[in-house]
């Protein structure tokens, strides 16, 4: 026998809210139809979470983790809005055209955020873009780590611990360079100058033991080699450049892995006793006193000779040599003179300059 309660109840679970493209609505299949969604909701949280401390702790298949995270995320929360709707009793075919209305309204009044939510899928399986790869905007000039990939935006992380949110249809329109893509390092040039006169075998030498010894420089192979260039003729000095393959650990933080390297090149330089440059001004006087040459010197009370450095030293006079040991390597001229390679056939590690 059924008691007051459980009758007033079951009224209850079949009280009639709305009708829907002739569909009755009633309290105990909305309420069902929210258990499902949420439920839904909350499973899809603890399963993205799950995979984002496994993401964590992989290194190789990151990318392969998140883009599963994304997918079973969203597809958990459809599946549980389209049940939860069923459950509540809505009959989703006799609502196409009413869904159709709302669409068009969504798609006028929202494109741009739907937009930004297809350019993010297109950034996850295309995978051009991946999380943990270091890029830069060509606009506005930011450089970081890309930390996460949004319905709305890419979050990018700069090496100072700020987080920038960029469209995501910006990461596809408009130009954008990976410095890490597929996990692969790039080359850098440093550049550096050295007082004229220097013995720029003696330069070289130094600075390469320098780079080869720092614990970010790649291991040198026959299509990575670290080069030191001469590249110029500056008003101080000779105007340098080392070419090297660093780590892709230091790629992702260019600006403190520039300031090393150049504290490597310094440090080298005072090793080797190489004077670096300061600026400096050449006068010439061509009269003085309406006396040019070595008169206008002898007026000056400068001995002409001493002031051209005298004869120069004879080989094998006794005195120390000032020739170089052995010629300097012209890397530039060896980079040069390899067999070019085939177009669209570069070889790995290797960039256009």
């Amino acid at each position: 026998m059924l008691s007051a309660d459980s009758i007033d109840l079951a009224r209850l679970d079949e009280a009639r809210l709305v009708s829907v493209g002739g569909t009755s609505l009633t309290l105990g299949g909305v309420v069902t139809g929210l258990i499902f969604v949420v439920v839904a909701f909350v499973l899809s949280r603890l399963v993205t979470r799950a995979l984002d401390r496994a993401r964590a702790r992989a290194h190789r298949s990151a990318a392969a983790l998140y883009l599963l995270q994304k997918l079973l995320g969203y597809g958990i929360i459809i599946a549980g809005v389209m049940l939860g709707l069923s459950a509540a009793g809505l009959n989703l075919s006799s609502l196409a055209v009413f869904a159709g209305a709302i669409g068009i309204g969504v798609g006028l009044g929202l494109q741009g955020v739907v937009k930004e939510f297809v350019s993010g899928l297109f950034l996850i399986f295309d995978r051009m873009v991946s999380i943990g790869d270091y890029v830069e905007l060509e606009e506005g000039g930011v450089r970081g780590l890309v930390a996460e990939i949004g319905p709305r935006a890419t979050r990018i992380r700069t090496n100072d611990n700020v987080n920038v949110l960029v469209p995501n249809s910006h990461l596809i329109e408009k130009p954008v360079t990976n410095w890490t893509l597929k996990g692969d390092t790039r080359r850098i040039h440093i550049p550096f100058s050295v007082a004229y006169g220097a013995d720029r075998a003696c330069v070289r030498d130094a600075v390469l033991k320098a780079a080869r010894e720092s614990p970010f420089t790649l291991p040198e192979t026959e299509q990575r080699k670290h080069q030191v260039w001469l590249v110029g003729f500056g008003e101080s000095g000779l105007d340098f450049e080392l070419v090297v393959w660093p780590t892709p650990e230091a790629v992702k933080r260019p600006a403190a892995m520039h300031a090393a390297y150049t504290w490597l090149i310094a440090d080298a330089l005072d090793g080797a006793g190489v004077e670096i440059p300061f600026p400096q001004t050449d006068l010439r006087l061509r009269s003085v006193f309406g006396r040019e040459g070595d008169e206008a010197l002898r007026a000056l009370g400068l001995d002409p000779e001493a002031s051209r450095g005298g004869p120069p030293l004879a080989a094998g006079s006794g005195e120390a040599s000032t020739e170089p040991e052995h010629p300097p390597v012209n890397d530039a001229a060896l980079e040069v003179m390899e067999p070019a390679e085939e177009v669209g056939e570069l070889a790995p590690g290797r960039s256009d300059d």
